[in-house]
């Protein structure tokens, strides 16, 4: 399931993450999904700690579709890959799987904005951002 994605993540399903419906609440999904991101944005940069005094990246939109309702107990598997890659940006798609039943539950989708923390506004992507990226997603050449 997770052949894909060059970052995953296992995250175990907690009773608290589930509603009152007793499934696991829409936005435990997003939070799943900031994980992800962080440790996606760990592993281009070689585990760098977010500068926001620097250039640093900021969320601009996300989506999730919800496919499966999983509960506790259970682990979510979660995969995290590069969808497109512009001047400025970077689009993430990233899947969740319930272990426990062996399929897609969500997917979500994001955009990550280069932002200069010092002139707030933003910036070009850093070139070792790009490569950093690159040769994550085995682009490099």
């Amino acid at each position: 399931m997770l052949s894909n994605f060059p970052v995953t993540l296992e995250i175990p399903v907690l009773w608290g993450d589930m509603d009152a419906a007793r499934h696991v609440n829409n936005t435990v999904y997003l939070r799943w999904t900031e994980t992800g991101r962080l440790a996606y944005f760990h592993a281009f940069t070689d585990g760098q700690e977010a500068d926001f005094d620097k250039t640093n990246v900021i969320l601009a939109w996300h989506d999730c579709k919800y496919i499966f309702p999983m509960t506790f107990p259970d682990t979510a598997l979660i995969g995290v890959k590069l969808s497109e890659i512009a001047e400025d940006r970077f689009f993430l798609e990233t899947h969740i799987f319930s272990q426990k039943h062996q399929r897609l539950a969500a997917i979500s989708r994001q955009s990550l904005v280069a932002y200069d923390y010092q002139a707030l506004k933003k910036a070009p992507l850093p070139k070792a951002w790009i490569e950093g990226i690159e040769k994550l997603e085995g682009l490099a050449g």
